[in-house]
């Protein structure tokens, strides 16, 4: 795969996982809201994933060693792969009842996030456990401070 695509395809993978996770966990602690949830995954499937887009485009402009092409292919790859994962975290919310789908949304994160980084331990010729047991953590630890976060607002303002 070309590294302009490989870049924006994994920035927006990874940070549509965490990101939507994190605000999914965040908000069921702190609502119990099926529609708050919703709406939030739907505001990060846009805002965040323009933001995204726009953060990768400035830093490969700032590398100042990329083809204007390969600026424009990671920033719209990195957008749309962060736009169609967290889009997918609508479908258990819309299937289930909150608790189901987000322990359904839980488990599609962790295996998406693992797959990627034991593709890319094994591209690397890296030790593909130790690559992928420091992605999941962050992901854990995320998973658990948003939960935290959401738990105390939601205790704080009800």
């Amino acid at each position: 795969m070309k590294e302009s695509l490989k870049t924006g395809f994994c920035f927006g993978l990874t940070s549509g996982i965490i990101t939507t996770l994190g605000l999914m966990v965040g908000l069921n602690s702190g609502t119990g809201s099926k529609l708050a949830v919703i709406g939030g995954i739907l505001t990060i499937a846009v805002a965040d994933a323009f933001s995204d887009a726009l953060g990768i485009h400035i830093s490969e402009e700032s590398e100042n060693t990329h083809s204007t092409r390969e600026v424009w292919e990671s920033t719209v790859f990195t957008f749309v792969s962060k736009f169609l994962v967290a889009m997918t975290f609508v479908v258990p919310v819309l299937l289930f009842d909150l608790s189901t789908a987000i322990l359904a949304s839980l488990i599609w994160g962790f295996l998406v996030l693992g797959i990627l980084s034991f593709l890319l331990a094994r591209e690397q010729e890296k030790s593909p456990w130790n690559v992928v047991a420091e992605h999941l953590i962050i992901l854990v630890v995320v998973v658990i401070a948003t939960y935290l976060v959401g738990s105390w607002i939601g205790a704080a303002f009800r």
